[in-house]
């Protein structure tokens, strides 16, 4: 899910909470007996501003502990790297680079700069529906956003005066990665970054590459609805996984299920953050040139490979009608979506359908 930016963790502690249950159908037959492979799950509420839980089989509960915790402790790095709101001891992050835009290049950790990188690479190829650049603009939403949801009574829209004269400011060019000198560089001093569009999914890619790195096969990250299957259940069966119905109100909650491998699935929609002024909703995703929340689709749903491409892919979508965003779609293969009209009909990509089936086990 897409979120206006990265914040503080809301625990001062990691909440860390390990389960585990032994998977019934993970071997048959003879081996049975020996059946050595249980699953586990973590969850925990301090990265990335969500509930967010990792699931994963291993061979006992002191391997996947070790895993999990790993996993756990560098999502919450990813999370403080990423944080606009707030500095931490010993770390320059995105405020420190935001705080020092048009002064000097910061040296930041390679991390940082790899996301830079990446999100520049989708800003290009996505044809700047996704920038990281806009923060300026999506400042002042936020603000407006955040005293709305405070004071419902005087909740107003910000001035578009104020928004044009931000979006004069998002020129991602000015955003200078040095890799060699391992800086970041705000040429532009009242540019701000923002990877909210990003940096989610982005985070929890490179975590499952470490995971699968270090010998995971069957694992399934759900960080805050950004999904991202390592494999299937340790009995070969895929990772059964729903998308949200962006009417709250509905009785059936769910608008599709589908059977994971060694995918992402992340949905972008105007359904969580928001704040009503005179009777009309406003949400939290921006169209570049409008500057006001997009209001082609209600949600969007994208499944790939890599969840920051999923992550980025979905918020490009959710700011163009339908028929640019199936064009978009064309330039990444492999590659599918399901789009929510804003009437709640369903649009699916041509090979979104064979993601369902029958043969998936619960999450």
């Amino acid at each position: 899910m897409r979120t206006p930016a990265i914040r503080s963790a809301l625990p001062k502690a990691a909440a860390l909470f390990l389960a585990a249950a032994v998977c019934a159908g993970c071997l048959t037959g003879p081996a049975a007996a020996q059946q050595t492979t249980q699953r586990f799950k973590a969850s925990f509420l301090d990265v990335f501003d969500t509930y967010s839980e990792i699931t994963v089989y291993a061979a006992d509960e002191a391997s996947a502990q070790t895993t999990l915790n790993k996993a756990h402790a560098e999502l919450l790095a990813y999370h403080r790297l990423y944080d606009i709101y707030h500095t931490y001891e010993g770390l320059n992050n995105l405020k420190t680079v935001n705080d020092n835009a048009g002064e000097a290049p910061v040296a930041v950790d390679a991390r940082l700069i790899d996301l830079v990188r990446f999100a520049k690479e989708m800003e290009n190829r996505t044809g700047g529906r996704m920038n990281i650049a806009m923060g300026s603009v999506l400042s002042i939403w936020h603000a407006y956003r955040t005293a709305g949801v405070d004071d419902p009574a005087n909740a107003a829209l910000p001035p578009m005066a104020d928004l044009a004269a931000a979006s004069a400011h998002t020129d991602i060019d000015k955003v200078v990665v040095d890799e060699a000198a391992g800086t970041l560089y705000l040429a532009d001093p009242d540019l701000l970054l923002d990877v909210g569009a990003v940096a989610k999914g982005y985070a929890v890619e490179q975590v499952a590459q470490q995971m699968i790195a270090e010998g995971v096969t069957n694992a399934l990250l759900s960080i805050g609805g950004n999904v991202r299957a390592i494999g299937a259940h340790g009995d070969g069966t895929s990772w059964r996984v729903s998308v949200q119905n962006p009417d709250l109100t509905a009785a059936d909650q769910t608008i599709a299920t589908l059977d994971l491998r060694d995918l992402s699935l992340v949905t972008s929609g105007s359904y969580q953050r928001y704040y009503t002024v005179g009777g009309k909703t406003y949400h939290h995703i921006i169209d570049p040139d409008t500057l006001m929340p997009a209001e082609f689709v209600w949600a969007v749903s994208v499944v790939t490979v890599d969840s920051g491409i999923a992550d980025a892919l979905s918020t490009a979508l959710f700011t163009l009608p339908i028929d640019r965003g199936r064009e978009l779609l064309k330039a990444f293969p492999g590659t599918e979506a399901l789009w929510v009209t804003l009437t709640g009909e369903l649009v699916r990509s041509d090979g979104f359908t064979s993601l369902s089936g029958e043969e998936g086990a619960a999450p």
